[in-house]
């Protein structure tokens, strides 16, 4: 089982993962602020597909975000068009990277948080969650696209159920299948003292939501992405998922301070180791 941790910082914002139990590393992410504009742009991907395909996946949904940032299309594309149009080139991109495989299926989850002007906007595909909270108490998360949560919806099983239940993990819409996704969008906006967690399921199958929510209130954010890492890896045990992070929270010196411009990749050190639309 692997403890180290990949940290990566940005103002207000911590982010790290970890190998847990498995041989690969099938999460990636990546955070990007323009201080100009004070806009944020957070995506999680958690890929799957066997034969290495899972991290081929999920290092193409990383990239097309980042060629998106680059081109800077999130400046004129209203929010929610821009996050659509990255989780469909992101699934051609998979789709692309299939073609160049002789076995596997790269196909990946996707969140992705785009905070612009004062007002947030989200989209997801899959079971990657995108959780607010205000304080410690929980306002709402995205709904899972797996056949588990289909169950809950329908009254089938439980809430509890829900975490460790076998069909948890049969997802009904991802990136790199044979049909274009259908994302799930949601938008409101940034309010003062909400913070947000961005994570993979081998996060949130091992943290409770109210774990997480006293987690991102911590006064040291770094920290706070280690802690609840350890605990999800320690949970998760010998066999456990890969564990992935994102915690933001605005600075109390004020609402996104424009003083810091990073990507994540290339800043890592190493440590041991139901949202819906506002109304």
């Amino acid at each position: 089982m692997d403890n180290s941790i990949e940290f990566h910082a940005l103002p207000g914002i911590v982010a790290g993962r970890a190998r847990g139990g498995r041989d690969a590393q099938q999460d990636d992410l990546i955070c990007f602020h323009d201080p100009a504009t004070r806009t944020y742009l957070l995506v999680l991907a958690d890929g799957m597909g066997g034969d290495g395909a899972g991290e081929l996946a999920s290092q193409g949904v990383i990239e097309m975000a980042r060629r998106l940032w680059t081109r800077g299309t999130w400046r004129h594309q209203p929010t929610s068009l821009f996050l659509e149009s990255l989780c469909q080139l992101a699934h051609a991109e998979l789709r692309h990277r299939q073609q160049q495989l002789i076995a596997g299926a790269p196909h990946s989850t996707i969140v992705a948080l785009l905070v612009k002007d004062h007002r947030i906007a989200w989209a997801h595909v899959g079971d990657s969650r995108l959780y607010r909270f205000h304080g410690r108490r929980l306002m709402g998360r995205t709904e899972d696209h797996s056949l588990a949560q289909l169950k809950y919806r329908r009254g089938e099983i439980s809430e509890r159920e829900l975490v460790t239940h076998a069909d948890q993990q049969q997802l009904l819409r991802g990136l790199g299948g044979p049909e274009e996704p259908v994302v799930e969008h949601g938008s409101g906006d940034l309010r003062h003292g909400c913070a947000f967690v961005l994570c993979s399921d081998g996060a949130w199958t091992q943290l409770k939501d109210e774990e997480l929510g006293r987690f991102v209130q911590r006064h040291d954010q770094h920290d706070a992405v280690r802690d609840a890492i350890h605990l999800a890896v320690e949970r998760g045990g010998a066999s456990g998922d890969n564990v992935s992070l994102i915690f933001m929270r605005p600075p109390l010196g004020g609402l996104w301070p424009a003083l810091w411009q990073a990507v994540f990749a290339g800043r890592r050190r190493k440590a041991p180791a139901t949202m819906q639309e506002e109304v």
